[in-house]
């Protein structure tokens, strides 16, 4: 294919030498002179292993070649990827000036050329910038519009300073975020060759898929520096508890836990966190990660419960509100944290739990149920019908198999408050899921 490359900074200088070395033909684009000379010699722009010797083969065989005339670029390709800067402002929040003005110039130039064209965002830019910024700019410029007279795709980038090139061709990922079927077959094509899940999906998914990704990779690190404090403190080698930590892959790092939803609860993540922060406390350690585990918990149940409240009538039915499916467990249950929230504003509550039920007749949980929460007791219904019957919102606190479905039994008049994911469905009209 013949491809342009706006930016021949990190992520633009590498993907022009990969794709040059995968046998496109590629034309460099920047307005620095500098780097265009470097290109244009063989040279590398960047420190980075193994890409100075791509970059020279490339300009060798002819498959690779820079220039800052932006016309000259659009003119002899067809697929144009965005890789500028997008730095931060003092704010935190991101500089899309440079997005900004590559698109007009890109917009200005495909508007002279005959032939379907591809612009690509491989910057990293917040979810939205797609839509708000690189679109609106791209067909003020061009005069047409995104996804019929230009295609337009973001393809975000997984490279790793130092791994770069290694990066490239052994991505975990391709994400392509598109416009149109057509500019995303394109794309993808570029990268068949890749032993990699392909993963095609919209603009705004895959801006952030990006910063999942990143904010996640920062968040392991604080973590593991937070377990090293911990562990030096009490006499232990950090390095050998992460070792041990990281060959779980069945919950560790795995998809488990990993799922947006309501909050955690039982009789061990929540007792087990608070210990740990206070063993910091108690070594004098400030572990801001770990101390803020506990109050991000509560406020998803505080979101909860807005969400109940908010909802008009005050006659509610909660199904599941043991602390996950499959148990009679109560300690720390979230729901239950819901249910008394809304007993005490007066609300009209049934609920249904088969196993709770079991457990207040026989199970090991029949005294903290009559003892401890005697009032939840008397509001359980035996069955799903009579828990639901004349509610206007009914909840879903575990996921339990017998609720799926419900959303599709709702009469008129009633809402449901989703905080399981029971549903595929994403929020609207009479159905509310808690993050999606």
């Amino acid at each position: 294919m013949k491809i342009s490359i706006f930016g021949l900074g990190y992520v633009g200088a590498v993907s022009a030498g990969c794709l040059a070395r995968d046998g496109h033909t590629v034309v460099g684009v920047d307005p620095a002179a500098a780097k265009v000379d470097l290109i244009n010699h063989g040279k590398t722009p960047i420190i980075e292993s193994d890409i100075g010797e791509i970059i020279a083969d490339g300009v060798e065989k002819g498959r690779l070649r820079a220039t800052s005339d932006i016309d000259d670029a659009i003119t002899n390709t067809d697929i144009s990827l965005i890789c500028v800067g997008t730095p931060s402002l003092p704010s935190g929040a991101l500089d899309l000036k440079y997005v900004e003005r590559v698109c007009e110039e890109i917009g200005a130039a495909i508007a002279k050329k005959s032939g379907f064209h591809i612009v690509v965002a491989r910057s990293t830019m917040l979810p939205g910038s797609m839509r708000n910024v690189v679109i609106p700019t791209l067909e003020s410029a061009y005069g047409g519009k995104a996804g019929h007279d230009f295609g337009v795709c973001n393809n975000p980038e997984f490279l790793r300073e130092g791994t770069a090139v290694y990066d490239y061709d052994n991505p975990p990922k391709t994400v392509i975020g598109e416009t149109d079927e057509r500019s995303g077959s394109v794309l993808a094509s570029i990268y068949e060759h890749l032993d990699a899940p392909m993963i095609r999906t919209d603009l705004e998914t895959a801006e952030m898929v990006k910063y999942t990704d990143n904010t996640w990779h920062a968040l392991k690190v604080a973590f593991a520096n937070e377990i090293g404090n911990i562990s030096k403190a009490l006499n232990i080698d950090g390095h050998k508890v992460m070792d041990i930590f990281c060959q779980d892959t069945k919950l560790n790092l795995s998809p488990y836990y990993m799922k947006p939803g309501f909050a955690f609860g039982g009789s061990c993540l929540p007792k087990d966190v608070r210990a740990l922060a206070y063993k910091g406390r108690a070594l004098d350690l400030k572990l801001p990660v770990i101390d803020s585990i506990i109050p991000s918990n509560e406020q998803q149940i505080e979101k909860g419960i807005r969400m109940v409240t908010e909802k008009p009538g005050k006659r509610v039915a909660v199904l599941g509100f043991s602390f996950k499916a499959g148990t009679d467990d109560l300690r720390e249950s979230p729901i239950v944290t819901l249910i008394e929230h809304l007993i005490g504003k007066g609300y009209d509550l049934r609920l249904y739990d088969k196993n709770v039920q079991l457990a207040a007749l026989t199970g090991a949980n029949k005294d903290y149920i009559e003892n401890a929460i005697p009032h939840i007791s008397t509001l359980m219904k035996p069955t799903i019908e009579e828990t639901i019957d004349g509610a206007e919102t009914i909840v879903i606190g575990n996921r339990a198999e017998e609720f799926k479905g419900i959303a599709e039994r709702l009469k008129d008049g009633q809402v449901l408050v989703d905080l399981v994911r029971i549903s595929p469905n994403r929020s609207s009209g009479s159905y509310d899921g808690i993050c999606w």
